[in-house]
């Protein structure tokens, strides 16, 4: 059969309708289609040290191409202290630089497919990982990434209250007086401690819902509901390896924002690549 070269319209048309069936396939996927129920093995502490070691494995074999993606990830932090010093959100500065973390398990998609492409003994490289949204994955990835990004939002709203109520409704003028009236009076004491304990809640929230939640949607095709619930069952059944891993992943990436949000280059592809590991650990399906 002879193919005409077309117009236009007729390529508008086999577009729209591509796109159609890519968004109809990945509705369809949020819903669970894998009938075995995932076992969960709790987690210890050794677990941990050996999914970092992994972690580091992989971020050494794929340099190359991991540091390209983790480029992105301070460019995105710059991009927020410019937001917070240029348009009168100077005092939202941290709860925009430390809810950032709140997103990260959605941002790091892209390494556990290259940690599970390498695992399978599959050909890994930063376009494969980028091709991990096909529809299949899509939907009940970019499902829990948006309730991802509607807490932090959320969390923008509460901080913003916490610091009217607590420090008043005027704004600050600098960097320096901030962090000053922050650190030398009551009003700013009250702001640290409600803000902490505000964030932590968040912080805790999103930890046992998506711990494991999104490597096992780019492994298996087990659905949204059946993911995040896997990952509460590992929180309840190893509170405490569960609470080390969430003050680890904290405090790296603490350390690794100071000079500029840098250290990001380094610490975001070992922790992307530690969850997968730590996945693989926690995770056993019948099958």
């Amino acid at each position: 059969m002879v193919k005409t070269i077309g117009n236009p319209l007729s390529w508008g048309a086999a577009a729209l309708t591509d796109a159609g069936h890519a968004i109809e396939t990945a509705a369809e996927n949020i819903g669970s289609h894998h009938q075995a129920i995932p076992e969960i093995r709790p987690l210890t502490l050794a677990d941990i040290r050996m999914a970092l070691r992994k972690g580091i494995d992989d971020f050494a074999h794929f340099r190359s191409d991991v540091m390209v993606m983790a480029l992105l990830y301070p460019a995105i932090g710059i991009l927020l202290a410019f937001a917070a010093f240029h348009r009168d959100m100077l005092h939202l500065f941290f709860p925009m630089a430390a809810g950032f973390a709140l997103i990260g398990p959605f941002v790091a998609t892209g390494l556990y497919e290259l940690s599970r492409r390498r695992e399978a003994g599959e050909p890994a490289s930063w376009a494969q990982a980028l091709a991990v949204f096909r529809p299949a994955v899509a939907g009940p990835v970019l499902a829990l990434g948006l309730y991802l990004a509607v807490l932090y939002a959320i969390w923008l709203y509460a901080a913003a209250w916490i610091y009217e109520i607590t420090m008043g409704p005027d704004l600050p003028d600098t960097l320096r007086g901030f962090a000053t009236e922050v650190t030398t009076t009551s009003e700013g004491y009250a702001m640290i401690i409600l803000g902490l304990a505000v964030g932590l809640v968040f912080a805790l929230l999103v930890l046992v819902s998506s711990l494991i939640s999104f490597p096992m949607l780019i492994d298996r095709r087990v659905g949204l509901p059946v993911a995040v619930a896997a990952s509460f069952r590992l929180a309840r059944q190893s509170p405490r390896a569960v609470c080390f891993w969430g003050l680890t992943v904290a405090a790296i990436l603490i350390v690794a924002s100071i000079p500029a949000f840098l250290g990001l280059i380094l610490a975001l592809p070992i922790l992307g690549h530690a969850t997968w590991h730590l996945y693989r650990a926690a995770v056993r399906f019948p099958d």
